[in-house]
């Protein structure tokens, strides 16, 4: 018995070496996206080359409001706790995200910060009744904003308000459909 708890634990400690914690935050955090959208009933896209900021999509199909099939892209980012205060996170954004999330795009985009525990054993629980994940990811539209003269980061103030649920994915593509923005 001795054998198979040390062969366990062995395999436990090897898995985190298998993949940096960046690709985990990553993989992770799709699969926050994935969940919440497909519990709110909508197509995802996943473009095959992010160089317009772009990780993810949510798609509505038919006719909902005056615009058909409405549309809305993520950039995505994962990180522990440490930007959180009371009301607000603070993520630095690189300069390129920014000015990519900052244009007036036909399909509006926004940015959704996944926050994690520090610890990874943490971030998920399950059972035979629940799968948790922990933390929360929080959304900001950031079109229109401001140029900057940083050149390496911009630091995006994100409401704590703000929580991409599926209420609030629902809510934003109710509006998008609308012809409004998130």
């Amino acid at each position: 018995m001795d054998k198979i708890k040390t062969a366990v634990k062995s395999c436990v400690q090897s898995k985190h070496e298998l993949m940096d914690i960046n690709q985990q935050k990553e993989q992770f955090s799709n699969a926050y996206i994935q969940a919440v959208a497909s519990v709110a009933g909508y197509s995802l896209y996943k473009p095959n080359v992010d160089d317009d900021s772009v990780d993810w999509g949510i798609a509505a199909s038919g006719r909902i409001g005056i615009i058909s099939s409405p549309r809305l892209e993520l950039q995505l980012k994962c990180t522990s706790r440490e930007i959180l205060d009371d009301k607000d996170l603070r993520y630095p954004l690189k300069i390129k995200n920014y000015n990519d999330l900052r244009m007036n795009c036909l399909v509006p985009r926004i940015l959704v910060v996944v926050l994690v525990p520090d610890n990874i054993d943490d971030w998920l629980q399950q059972s035979e009744t629940e799968l948790c994940m922990k933390h929360c990811g929080y959304w900001i539209s950031l079109r229109d904003r401001p140029g900057t003269e940083n050149k390496q980061t911009v630091t995006v103030v994100l409401p704590r308000s703000n929580q991409f649920t599926v209420e609030s994915v629902n809510e934003m593509i109710q509006r998008i459909s609308q012809g409004g923005n998130p």
